[in-house]
């Protein structure tokens, strides 16, 4: 199984903020789109990416005030990325080693899509269960 198996399954699509957007901006369209990460990107394209875990690890320093902060303040700059013709095994390998939830797919430095450990999940449990499909077939034509 593939990336680009995860993102025709899922979708392609992903939503982006810039550098300068607010953290409050930040969490309403987290809460809107219902997810738990966001891409930063500027004019030279990709520069961090934010999740929830940012949020919260920063909300303890600075309280209310991060609502009011830049999300270049808290993204993470250090960012895994991933092709379409990665494996998902490899996929969950990085999420594992590096604990991180969420990993852009770019294609000739463009950001195609993102998948989440939730993504990865799910596809492992739909190829799990089509091989214990396969083999209860097979056992049932004996």
């Amino acid at each position: 199984m593939r990336v680009s198996d995860v993102l025709r399954n899922k979708g392609a699509g992903v939503d982006t903020v810039n550098p300068g957007t607010q953290v409050s901006e930040l969490l309403r369209r987290m809460a809107d789109h219902n997810i738990g990460a966001m891409v930063v990107t500027g004019p030279d394209g990709i520069v961090g990416i934010v999740s929830e875990r940012d949020v919260v690890r920063n909300l303890t320093t600075h309280g209310a005030n991060l609502l009011a902060m830049p999300v270049s303040a808290i993204m993470t700059t250090s960012i895994a990325s991933c092709v379409l013709d990665d494996s998902v095994d490899k996929l969950f390998g990085v999420m594992t080693e590096r604990r991180i939830r969420h990993i852009p797919v770019i294609v000739d430095r463009e950001l195609v899509g993102i998948v989440s450990i939730g993504d990865v999940v799910k596809m492992r449990m739909e190829e799990l269960k089509n091989s214990q499909d396969q083999l209860q077939a097979y056992i049932s034509q004996g």
